[in-house]
């Protein structure tokens, strides 16, 4: 599976951007998508993942209410919608994917695929 993220740039805070990953290959059912993001000098955290074939959902504490992760099965084509952005979300946005698997979606180690990263700046 080969992942290809876009949509990042720059915005006010406040604003809103969608960005993208689409996935070529096969995709099982109950694989995960997921986007992580990593600040300068810091570590590479966890964002929002879904399950592929069900379309559950799961968001961190930091970004719940303000961004959605979702899907899309044909174009086989994973978005997050950011609202409301702040400076503190800046950012380089990856995104992952991986094959069916127990382990916590939280854990970057846990996913196999990973898109090239795509900036998102917030100015305040």
């Amino acid at each position: 599976v080969q992942l290809q993220a876009s949509g990042g740039g720059l915005v006010q805070a406040g604003g809103s951007l969608r960005l993208s990953c689409a996935a070529s290959g096969r995709i099982f059912s109950n694989s995960a998508m997921g986007w992580f993001r990593q600040a300068p000098g810091k570590e590479r955290e966890f964002v929002a993942a879904l399950t592929w074939g069900t379309g559950n959902t799961v968001h961190a504490d930091s970004v719940r209410g303000r961004f959605t992760i979702s899907k899309d099965n044909a174009e086989k084509t994973v978005y997050l919608s950011m609202n409301s952005l702040k400076p503190e979300d800046t950012a380089v946005y990856y995104c992952a994917g991986r094959r069916p698997k127990t382990l916590s979606y939280y854990r970057a180690f846990s996913y196999d695929y990973w898109g090239q990263g795509t900036l998102v700046t917030v100015s305040s």
